[in-house]
């Protein structure tokens, strides 16, 4: 049995344990709360961009009359034979099950889709995803080909993808997170738009944490392209809370004040989503075709920046709550190591009196 000097110095680590716990719970709740700030302010962009191409589609034909060809190219479905997979997942670690949850569901579908003999591009979001694939996938390897026409007068630049085995990495994002800035974003959705143009892939889902409020998360798989029903979520894959999670998130968010309740819709949401559905005949500017060229990229943009940063949002839920759960069990530990203290001083003391009497007992 340790003796009681060794167990005042775990006593004392155990307690700066605590310490530091506790002030990551309170840095990541607040944290959380400017996140959610973060999620209500876009959100109302998000919906009115939705509504207006709901309200273009009833009030247009999606397939030109003279042509007979599609609107926009991201409407367009194809057999899915080269799938992408952006995988959002944390920077950090301390947040329980967080980021090995996300890789649970991204497998999952990974397996499910090599299993239907379909290949998989996966573009990763952040360093723990970055971290997950980077040795078991490799990266995929493009050639890039200049050639020169018109007597030397113009170049036509190309990179040519080689593919080597069914799963590749495409791209990785280690920035995006911290950033979360849209200007990044939608260079990614351009990115991706233009391979879904050229039919390089044939349908892109996104793996994030879709967060509602701290006891209302689940890890989704959301089918992004091709659009099949502008503003609604096409989810394929759910894994929701546990009750234990849920309780001891509540927990965690009622000591750090934080609200765990779903925001309300406000008025000017609730007018917003009229505009979409509203028999008004609207009058447009300009020709649909330019009208769906324009807002298309844009909606898919909005659609990532929110999916991120829902996924920062849950990211910070799940380290107070992580963190929360090791301040607990640290006060614990201390009260059972200072039990056990007490017990071996007691015994020690005892010991001596015992000694002391002998001795006095045999003069």
């Amino acid at each position: 049995m340790a003796n009681v000097l060794d167990l005042r110095r775990r006593i004392r680590s155990v307690k700066n344990t605590r310490q530091i716990t506790k002030a990551m719970k309170m840095v990541s709740a607040a944290k959380l709360r400017r996140a959610q700030e973060h999620a209500l302010q876009a959100r109302p962009y998000a919906q009115m961009l939705a509504n207006v191409l709901q309200s273009l589609v009833r009030r247009t034909d999606l397939y030109n009359e003279q042509t007979g060809e599609i609107m926009h190219p991201l409407l367009v479905e194809r057999e899915e034979k080269n799938v992408l997979v952006l995988v959002i997942a944390g920077d950090k670690g301390f947040a329980g099950g967080f980021n090995s949850n996300i890789g649970k569901a991204a497998q999952r579908f990974i397996d499910e889709r090599r299993a239907l003999g379909q290949n998989l591009d996966l573009e990763p979001i952040g360093k723990k995803a970055i971290g997950l694939y980077k040795k078991r996938f490799p990266l995929a390897v493009y050639e890039h080909k200049e050639e020169l026409y018109d007597n030397d007068l113009a170049k036509h630049i190309e990179d040519i993808r080689h593919r080597a085995v069914p799963i590749e990495v495409a791209a990785e994002h280690p920035a995006l997170l911290a950033k979360a800035n849209i200007a990044d974003v939608a260079a990614v959705a351009n990115s991706i738009i233009a391979r879904y143009e050229r039919a390089e892939i044939d349908s892109v889902y996104i793996v994030f944490n879709e967060f509602k409020s701290v006891i209302s998360q689940r890890v989704v798989v959301e089918k992004l392209l091709p659009i099949r029903k502008l503003g609604v979520h096409e989810v394929t894959v759910i894994e929701e809370m546990t009750e234990e999670q849920k309780e001891a998130a509540g927990k965690a968010a009622h000591e750090s004040g934080v609200s765990i309740n779903e925001p309300e819709e406000t008025a000017a949401e609730r007018e917003a989503k009229k505009f979409g559905t509203a028999d008004v005949d609207y009058i447009f500017d300009q020709a649909p075709e330019r009208l769906f060229r324009h807002l298309m990229p844009r909606y898919i943009t909005t659609q990532i920046f929110h999916a991120l940063l829902e996924s920062i949002a849950a990211e910070h839920a799940a380290r107070m709550t992580a963190t929360d759960a090791a301040t607990k069990n640290a006060g614990e530990l201390i009260d059972k190591l200072s039990l056990t203290m007490n017990r071996v001083r007691q015994a020690a003391i005892t010991k001596e009196i015992i000694e002391i009497v002998s001795g006095a007992a045999a003069l």
